[in-house]
Formats: structure tokens, C-alpha cells, sequence
């Protein structure tokens, strides 16, 4: 079979959800359509992970007031979870940081978050601040691209100055299955590599290279089109296997307005292959790297977005500011 190589390409995927972590799950629960896993590494883990905590939100949509107040108040309590694994008092200042560059939209998360959070630390420098917020200040280092300087250094120069005693960074991140793109909030208290996603990475922002706790969190908002080409091969398939489950009296029940993607996959390998030829009986691990394999080195494996991206962005950053603000302060 044809082996591929794809160490020179770094295919990856930044949620913790995708990179066969099932095993590694220790508690999950549904609320309101929303599910939450949650995953402990240990430092000699099978994933390759940095040791620590991960949390996963999945949702199916934040546009309309009922499912935005459902996520949030779950990410509210999931944000003070992490808070408590990570040691974080209530006194403890807290320096959160937009990554990314807020003149490209899919990467404005953090941006967008920014201009939501209610900022104090100016004014517990004038000494008159209410016992009911904490001592938060905001930064944005924007990108190398920009700026000439590795968002690290900048945060590593602002952190020497104004001492926070922990970090929240927000930024954007890249999925490996278009039902995860925009519909899923990765938390925690690990750290983030800024641009890793998409193979441009800047720098761990970390406890190891900060000396302070660092909470990250972070939104997909971009796929790749090696993602789109093998998600499109598998919902053909749950596709036809709707159409084969629901073909009664030579007659085939049409599936316009019907999600076939609750339907599993039930065709044979036989079926599979007579559909797509050998691309059809590879695992879909080796069916992604494959086409990873043939759009990468030509340039054509795009990073895509949804057209409504603008809108979504501005929610999600709404959304995340607004937990923050509840949740920070008391």
C-alpha cells in the first residue's frame, strides 16, 4: 500500500478532540445540546501532549439569545473549573491576551474578545476599585507580520512590567472536521502555540516560558480544503447509505430537507470501493493524509473559511468576553 510522508507537511490539528483522545476522556456531560469533555494528560502521554488540562465545548450554534445563553453559562462554569485545576486565587491579577491579526476576520478571535472585556488594572493603580472585579489589563501584540516582533517577546516585555500572576490567551484555531469549525471551545491551563494551526508557529506561550500559569482558549475558525475534500467523500457515503436504508418500492425517498448525517455509514468495503475505487477502502486517517499529501506540496490546500465569518466572529467574541467578565470577577 502506499505509504505517505507527511513530516515535512505538519499535518495537525490544534483541539485535543481530534487526535484520537477518545481513551484519554475522564468526564462527560450534555446540557441544553451542548457537550463538554474532559481530558487530563499526564507528562509521558500517548498524544504527545503538554501535561494538563483540556476542555472541550461543543455546540451547535451561538446566533440565536437562547443557544448564546446556554453555551455561555456553560462556559462561565467550565472557565471557573479551570481556574480551580490551575491554582488561580481570587485575588490573583490576570493579564488576557488577543493573539492573532484583526485585520484578517478568521483571525480576529482575539481581538474581537478584547473589546469586551471590562479592563481594572488603571484603576487599582489610582487605589479605588471595587472588591467585585478583579485586577485584569488586556494586551494585543498582533502578529510578526506587523509588528517585526514574536508575539513571546512582547508578552514576555509586558509581563516583566506589570507583573499579572497568570495569562489567558485567546486566539484562532485550525480543525481537521468542518462540523468543528466555529462550533467548538477549546480551554486549557497548557498553554498555545500563536500560528501552529497553519503551520506558522511564533512561539509557546506557556508556564514554561512565561513562569506564570498561561489559560488558553481557544475557537476553529478555518479549515483546510484537504479537510472539505475528505468530509465531502464521507457524507457522500452517509449520503448513499440513507438513500440505500430508505429505497423502497423502486421508489427513493429524497433527502433535501432531511439530515442524513445522523444515518452511520453502512456500506461495505465492496460498495465503498465501487464508489471511489481504492481511495474508498482507506481508513479515513490515511484517506486525509492522502489528499493532504496531493494539495499541499502544489499550493493549492487552502485555508477556508465560512461566508458569514464577519458575523460569527463578532459573536464568539462577544461570547468569550462576556464569560470572561463573569467569570474573573466575583
Amino acid at each position: 500500500m502506499h505509504k505517505v510522508d507527511l513530516s515535512k507537511y505538519n499535518m495537525r490539528s490544534d483541539l485535543i478532540i481530534e487526535d484520537n483522545s477518545l481513551d484519554f476522556i475522564k468526564n462527560s456531560y450534555q446540557e441544553n445540546n451542548i457537550k463538554v469533555d474532559y481530558i487530563h494528560l499526564d507528562k509521558n502521554n500517548n498524544l504527545k501532549k503538554k501535561k494538563g488540562d483540556y476542555i472541550t465545548i461543543s455546540f451547535d450554534d451561538i446566533t440565536d439569545s437562547s443557544n448564546y445563553n446556554n453555551v455561555l453559562n456553560i462556559l462561565v462554569k467550565e472557565l471557573k473549573r479551570i481556574f480551580e485545576l490551575t491554582k488561580i486565587k481570587d485575588n490573583d491579577k490576570c493579564l488576557i491576551i488577543g493573539l492573532g491579526n484583526k485585520n484578517s476576520t478568521p483571525d480576529a478571535l482575539g481581538y474581537e474578545t478584547l473589546k469586551n472585556i471590562i479592563v481594572t488594572r488603571h484603576l487599582y493603580l489610582l487605589g479605588d476599585v471595587s472588591k467585585k472585579f478583579r485586577n485584569i489589563s488586556i494586551l494585543e501584540p498582533n502578529v510578526l507580520g506587523n509588528t517585526g516582533i514574536e508575539s513571546k517577546d512582547v508578552i514576555i516585555g509586558v509581563i516583566k512590567e506589570t507583573k499579572p500572576d497568570f495569562i489567558i490567551a485567546i486566539d484562532s484555531l485550525a480543525a481537521l472536521n468542518i462540523e468543528r469549525c466555529q462550533k467548538t471551545i477549546q480551554i486549557t491551563n497548557t498553554g498555545i502555540n500563536p500560528g501552529s494551526g497553519i503551520g506558522n508557529n511564533q512561539g509557546e506561550i506557556s508556564k514554561d516560558t512565561m513562569n506564570i500559569p498561561v489559560i488558553a482558549i481557544g475557537i476553529p475558525t478555518v479549515v483546510s480544503s484537504a479537510v472539505i475534500v475528505n468530509d465531502t467523500l464521507n457524507y457522500l457515503m452517509q449520503k448513499i447509505s440513507y438513500h440505500k436504508k430508505n429505497y423502497k418500492k423502486d421508489k427513493l425517498i429524497p433527502s433535501y430537507n432531511i439530515n442524513y448525517l445522523k444515518e452511520k455509514d453502512n456500506l461495505s468495503n465492496s460498495e465503498k470501493q465501487e464508489l471511489l475505487g481504492i481511495v474508498g477502502t482507506l481508513s479515513d486517517k490515511d484517506r486525509n493524509e492522502l489528499i493532504y499529501e496531493v494539495l499541499n506540496p502544489i499550493g493549492y490546500n487552502l485555508i477556508v473559511t465560512t461566508k458569514e465569518i464577519d458575523f460569527i466572529v463578532d459573536k464568539l467574541g462577544k461570547l468569550l468576553g462576556e464569560s470572561l467578565n463573569k467569570s474573573l470577577n466575583f
